[in-house]
């Protein structure tokens, strides 16, 4: 069947009364019943968004779409998927096609499947991992929603737009930077634009379990003989009297609920201490755990969860109890041998190895939630996890649409990650410039986060502002709302490397404190003299300096040094050294090793 965009979408006047919205995300979602719609799309560009605005930039009307079906569709030529190229989905459209590698703006997707339906007693709803940034979506030229953000999933429900037979979908994704977005105009990543995670259609009941979170409560008492198991779950919809099941075999648990008028369960399980291995980064231990739904279609949600505690006490972070050094390492969404965005669990597997061959325990997934294989991936690995929503630089402070964006971001980190084990940190920003509206904002995005989970930490990148010569003392509004103190600084790259021994740091914060980053550029193989910028050798000299320096900082619990590999950035011109890479990886855009991967690993031996 021809398939031009026009005929395709132009359904809609056949589908009267056809309905679609989005719902609240789906948690879990690996272990659902579902198919893929991974694999290869048609796309076109459309750099003046003809195909959505006409041009009085009205939306809707003209080009692309028209509410009417046209009398000679066979004489709209210009715009055929079917004739059109095709590219790799999840992946990012920079690297698939030269001439998009610096493209911000809007191309459009399709994909055919094939369906059977009705399924009596049961819907579908399409999954997006990520799309960056702005994307509409339509089903058989129905729209079936919009949403706004790069790197949190979504999903709408689609079983009223289906057919018997083949099923069109058409994504417009457009990663036009926005003052009032988040991120906004300015950052130092690359802005790779498209459908850049996995996308898939899931089958659940007509009422189904929409999340649920399984958590270990504090308990420090070594002589306890019990431990408790909280377990909370809800329902897509408000209805009383549905049992819910919640089974661990291999602790010998299995427990009945019953919703209230919310439809929402909750309670505690008891198990004996002594029979509970706690997850840690030396003993990964995960359960297998199920979550089932009693009813007219079952409803079961498996997976495999480690309990652990984190908490901060003092100046010290306590994993199940016990002050832990976090050896950290912050890594960028990119593929491990040169650029892309990462997407999958080989992707994950490599750059986390790479942080093991490190002797980190624990990385900084910056600068926004990286996908949720890399965050499973670092489960299994042991790895513990700080992952943060991109509130980065010089947000919109003042614009409630921009916060709730953010809000919505920080959500959906939550939700999607609930459960696992070893994220331990959220942090809600990154080197945000101080100011009054900045406290407002991010003070209610930390009640949020702290109201949505209690059993993490919470903490941002801070800067420092309160350097006078050589007594540096951070001073940041937001230590109210935190429970790590976070920061970042650069003392070699950009304040002389040979201020670092003279340096007096000051935090006034009974807290635990994190250097969320450090480090300096080097280009990998060239080498020169240790004061001779871009070099190896100066790279290795500022790490050997700034560990020194920050070892003398009272209760330093961890660093996230900056950063694993060198990834692209537009900010990044200096020809024949960066050509669009940040340099400040410790091992190249290739995976090759700098001097100073050895001085950071050296020094995690100790730790």
């Amino acid at each position: 069947m021809k398939a031009t965009i026009i005929t395709v979408l132009c359904m809609a006047a056949s589908a009267l009364g056809m309905q679609a919205k989005e719902v609240p995300l789906l948690g879990n979602v690996l272990s659902r019943e579902s198919m893929s719609l991974n694999g290869e799309w048609n796309y076109l560009v459309d750099v003046q968004e003809e195909g959505y605005y006409d041009y009085r930039m009205n939306p809707m009307r003209w080009g692309f779409f028209r509410n009417a079906k046209p009398q000679r569709p066979e004489d709209l030529i210009e715009y055929d998927f079917d004739k059109a190229p095709t590219m790799r989905i999840p992946g990012d459209w920079n690297t698939q096609d030269d001439r998009l590698f610096f493209y911000e703006g809007t191309l459009w997707f399709k994909k055919s499947f094939q369906a059977q339906v009705p399924i009596e007693n049961y819907r579908t709803l399409l999954y997006f991992g990520a799309v960056n940034y702005d994307c509409r979506v339509w089903v058989n030229g129905e729209e079936a929603g919009h949403h706004i953000g790069g790197f949190t999933p979504f999903n709408f429900d689609i079983t009223q737009l289906l057919k018997n037979g083949e099923n069109v979908v058409i994504v417009k994704v457009d990663n036009k930077r926005k003052t009032e977005a988040v991120p906004t105009l300015i950052f130092d990543w690359w802005n790779y634009g498209g459908i850049t995670r996995d996308v898939m259609l899931v089958k659940v009941p007509t009422t189904y379990l929409e999340n649920f979170k399984l958590q270990l409560e504090k308990n420090n008492d070594k002589k306890a003989k019990w431990r408790e198991i909280s377990f909370c779950a809800n329902l897509d919809k408000p209805v009383a009297g549905q049992t819910v099941t919640l089974s661990i075999p291999e602790l010998k648990l299995s427990q009945q609920f019953t919703t209230d008028g919310e439809g929402k369960v909750s309670g505690k399980l008891r198990v004996a201490a002594k029979k509970l291995s706690l997850w840690s980064p030396d003993n990964p231990k995960r359960y297998a755990v199920e979550v089932r739904l009693d009813g007219n279609a079952s409803d079961v949600m498996t997976d495999s969860i480690g309990f652990r505690t984190i908490e901060a006490l003092g100046k010290q972070i306590l994993l199940n109890g016990q002050p832990i050094f976090l050896r950290g390492i912050s890594i960028h969404e990119e593929k491990p041998n040169g650029g892309g965005r990462a997407n999958c669990t080989d992707d994950a597997h490599t750059l986390l190895s790479w942080a093991k061959e490190l002797n980190c325990n624990f990385v900084r997934l910056a600068h926004y939630p990286h996908n949720e294989h890399a965050v499973r991936e670092a489960e299994r690995m042991g790895i513990l996890v700080w992952s943060e929503i991109p509130c980065y630089w010089t947000i919109a402070w003042k614009n409630e649409g921009t916060f709730a964006n953010a809000q919505r971001q920080l959500t959906d980190m939550i939700r999607r990650d609930q459960n696992r084990a070893n994220v331990i940190i959220w942090s809600i920003a990154n080197e945000t410039p101080h100011s009054p509206e900045r406290d407002d904002f991010l003070g209610r995005l930390a009640r949020h986060a702290r109201s949505l989970d209690q059993s993490r930490l919470i903490s941002m990148a801070m800067e420092v502002t309160g350097a006078s010569n050589f007594k540096n003392r951070l001073q940041d509004n937001m230590h109210e709302y935190v429970d790590v103190v976070s920061f970042n600084q650069y003392i070699g790259w950009y304040r002389d490397v040979n201020d670092a021994p003279k340096m007096e740091w000051e935090i006034p914060y009974d807290k635990p404190v994190i250097i969320s980053e450090f480090g300096g550029g080097a280009k990998y193989g060239l080498h020169g003299e240790k004061n001779q910028r871009w070099t190896e050798e100066f790279q290795e000299n500022l790490y050997q300096q700034n560990i020194a320096m920050i070892q003398k900082i009272e209760g330093l619990s961890g660093t996230t040094p900056w950063i694993l590999k060198d990834f692209r950035s537009p900010r990044r011109v200096l020809n024949g050294i960066q050509d669009y890479y940040n340099r400040k990886g410790l091992f190249s855009d290739k995976g090759e090793k700098k001097k100073a991967f050895y001085v950071l690993r050296d020094w995690y031996l100790t730790k």
